[in-house]
């Protein structure tokens, strides 16, 4: 359960935020600086593909859709996240509990940085001066200062913490606790964690709305999502959604979040305004991941394809929350990102437990065509992309 949870996680900011995984400077401690090659430029787009198997990361272009040298990090890496300059990607690696940074203008992993024990989430303040860490074993947050590299003094979370949101304002970083039921807020100046906030049963996605207003948690357990008043960090009453919900993105505008329900094969869309829930949308067999692209015009729903059947991914109109014709994309999707400038999403296939795949998916989204596959590394389970080049601004 630990290993979709932070997958939906990667998702969920992905379709928030672009950058998969969270969204803050320039240096990170035990990076490597090296000139960048002639095939890699210093700052093209890049998806860096999580590939929990092999314990790599594969860098892959977008402009030309072509993978680069797998990058060496920790092992059973699971979740990442990118600076939002771009310029450091951090890789969790649950299974040593540690987080490696790469440079990625030269795709080259730093000195790993010790953390808490199994590591499930990350996320970067809006700033990008610090990374928080979620430590599922050991119940406690890590900051980790950017600049530096240096982790600093573990906060205390609740048991079972495995997914992590900050505010857009940066000053509070919100933790959902699995196997507390609660939500703990951490202020991000002081690094002191408030008071736990009580939600529905097993929480293990959270997100933010683009305003800050509100938290939303999914509790996969209890198929309910609870709102928290970031204001007050009060918990609303709890949104009854589908079953065994693992995956959360909010639209640009902030009014509409999007919860994939991996039991029924549905989503289920919330009026934030209101805090209802509307009618369910069918979307494929097993959704686990969801992605919206930066107009906010269409969501991308990830599914598993279970019985021998493939996995897909199905596009939903968001002005009428209708589904579109369904996309073949690998067997076992676990991941998916959509690029800065829209063009193009991503679709990590993890595959069968048994026989794990190794293999991206590119889907152009004017016309809702899958592209060839990308080879990447062993059962790819998270991905992230670098900011557009206009938002990297003079690097």
């Amino acid at each position: 359960m630990r290993r979709r949870i932070t997958r939906a996680l990667c998702a969920a900011a992905a379709g928030v935020a672009v950058v998969s995984c969270g969204s803050g400077s320039h240096t990170t401690g035990g990076a490597v600086s090296s000139p960048a090659s002639a095939a890699w430029p210093a700052h093209p787009v890049t998806a860096y593909i999580v590939n929990s198997g092999s314990d790599t990361v594969t860098p892959i272009r977008t402009a030309t859709n072509t993978a680069g040298k797998a990058i060496k990090v920790g092992r059973f890496p699971d979740a990442i996240a990118i600076t939002p300059d771009g310029k450091i990607v951090f890789v969790v690696n649950s299974g040593s509990d540690t987080v490696t940074p790469i440079r990625t203008a030269t795709n080259t992993a730093g000195k790993a940085i010790r953390v808490g024990h199994q590591p499930a989430a990350i996320a970067i303040t809006p700033g990008g001066t610090t990374a928080y860490i979620a430590n599922f074993g050991s119940g406690t947050v890590t900051p980790i200062r950017i600049a530096s590299g240096i982790a600093g003094k573990a906060i205390k979370a609740g048991p079972g913490p495995g997914a992590i949101a900050i505010t857009p304002d940066g000053k509070t970083a919100y933790i959902a606790n699995n196997t507390s039921d609660t939500v703990t807020p951490i202020r991000t100046a002081t690094n002191k964690a408030g008071k736990a906030i009580t939600v529905a049963r097993g929480p293990a996605v959270i997100a933010i709305t683009p305003d800050g207003t509100t938290a939303y948690a999914v509790s996969t357990a209890s198929d309910m999502v609870t709102p928290i008043r970031t204001a007050t960090n009060k918990a609303g009453n709890p949104i009854k959604v589908g079953r065994a919900p693992v995956a959360i993105a909010i639209t640009p505008d902030g009014k509409t979040a999007y919860i994939a329900n991996n039991g029924p094969g549905t989503v289920t869309p919330i009026r934030t305004a209101t805090n209802t829930a509307g009618k369910a949308i069918n979307a494929g067999t097993a959704p686990v991941a969801i992605a919206i692209t930066p107009d906010g015009t269409t969501a991308y729903v990830a599914s598993e394809g279970l019985f021998g059947r493939a996995g897909t991914v199905t596009p939903i109109r968001t002005a009428t929350n209708t589904a579109g014709k369904a996309i073949n994309a690998g067997s076992v999707p676990s991941a998916i990102a959509i690029t800065p400038d829209g063009t193009t999403a991503y679709v990590t296939d993890i595959g069968p437990f048994r026989a794990p795949s190794d293999t991206v998916t590119p889907i152009r989204i004017a016309t809702g065509t899958a592209g060839k596959t990308i080879k990447v590394g062993t059962a790819p389970l998270a991905i992230a992309i670098t900011p557009s080049q206009r938002r990297r601004g003079n690097e």
